[in-house]
């Protein structure tokens, strides 16, 4: 029985935590920051960006520094959910889309909320994360 668990536990992907339509701007958006803050997977998450971000990822050399860096926040364990306040049902069938996430997590034993929107192209029919926007609030 152990053996099953443990089986059917290994077997278990951070990004099966995403929900949603797997062809949707605000799913691909969720799964990128998934494979970078969960996953801690750089390649990943540049599977799902531009190549224009992915080289800059790259340039970061690891998840934790491009995120500490670039994005200005950092967690231990995070969930990411759309914020579907805004979403246009027109905006699955355009070319680009701007999507808004929710953070909701921990770092260093402290609660962490935060809010970032990403600008997203499709390209041969795949969404790609284009662009992070820089928070406005930010200091």
């Amino acid at each position: 029985f152990i053996n099953i668990f443990l089986l059917l536990l290994s077997g278990c992907n951070q990004d099966d935590r995403v929900k949603g339509d797997p062809d949707s701007p605000g799913y691909v958006a969720t799964r990128y920051f998934y494979a970078i803050y969960n996953n801690k997977d750089l390649e990943k998450a540049a599977d799902l960006a531009a190549p224009q971000l992915s080289r800059i990822m790259y340039s970061y050399g690891s998840p934790s520094q491009f995120a500490r860096t670039l994005l200005n926040l950092q967690y231990d364990e995070v969930v990411i959910e759309e914020d579907r306040t805004n979403v246009s049902v027109r905006q699955q069938y355009d070319e680009e889309a701007k999507v808004n996430l929710v953070f909701t997590g921990y770092f260093n034993g402290e609660k962490v909320d935060d809010f970032r929107s990403v600008r997203m192209v499709r390209k041969k029919g795949k969404w790609q994360v284009s662009e992070i926007i820089a928070d406005p609030y930010a200091r």
